[in-house]
């Protein structure tokens, strides 16, 4: 039992430091024949606010809203899986692309496997840097006044196979390329950041 999905590869590392989101995203279109840089999806399409202090205290959005922050920017922190549906929703609108970006999250990992990767659509995936523990925090204030709680070492990569023991992913940190990683390690991390993921519909 094996599925591998050949899609294209960006590294994130120099130009996008906390860019994984917008950089899966962007090897996801590509895989789709959808003609946008990352620069573009992440100029154009993705909601982004930044993060400040005010009165000593660090502020910013809600990241189920918008990308805290910039992915321009190695300080900054990331975003979550609606934000890349509605960014990649805006990409395939303004690129006449019937296709359809949707929220996947806690889907469990056989219905991903034989939903969409049987079906070879990869599917865009929170985990954790090189699979590191994740670490609760650090906290902001958001809009309403309520605090949130960031978890650290959160990693956005493209899903794009499995087989008995492993799923394979381009990772687009360090220039890792394809990578396999134990299944029971990825499902754990994968719980650890919400079960976050995003597919898309033909």
């Amino acid at each position: 039992m094996k599925k591998i999905i050949q899609a294209p590869y960006i590294d994130q590392t120099s130009d996008y430091p906390t860019g994984c989101e917008s950089v899966s995203a962007v090897m996801l279109l590509r895989y789709l024949n959808v003609p946008v840089s990352v620069d573009e999806f992440i100029d154009n399409y993705l909601e982004k606010e930044p993060m400040q202090y005010r009165k000593g205290r660090l502020c910013g959005p809600d990241p189920f809203r918008c990308f805290a922050g910039s992915p321009y920017d190695r300080e900054s922190f990331g975003c979550y899986a609606p934000v890349i549906v509605s960014a990649l929703n805006k990409a395939f609108e303004k690129k006449g692309r019937k296709l359809s970006a949707i929220d996947i999250t806690g889907m469990p990992m056989d219905r991903i496997m034989t939903d969409f990767l049987d079906q070879d659509m990869p599917v865009v995936f929170w985990a954790s840097i090189d699979l590191k523990e994740t670490v609760l925090g650090p906290e902001w204030r958001l809009p309403d006044g309520s605090v949130f709680t960031w978890i650290s070492n959160e990693h956005c990569m493209l899903l794009t196979g499995y087989d008995n023991d492993s799923y394979y992913f381009n990772d687009p940190w360090q220039n890792h390329g394809r990578v396999a990683w134990p299944k029971k390690l990825v499902e754990q991390r994968h719980k650890e950041q919400r079960k976050m993921a995003v597919a898309v519909r033909r």
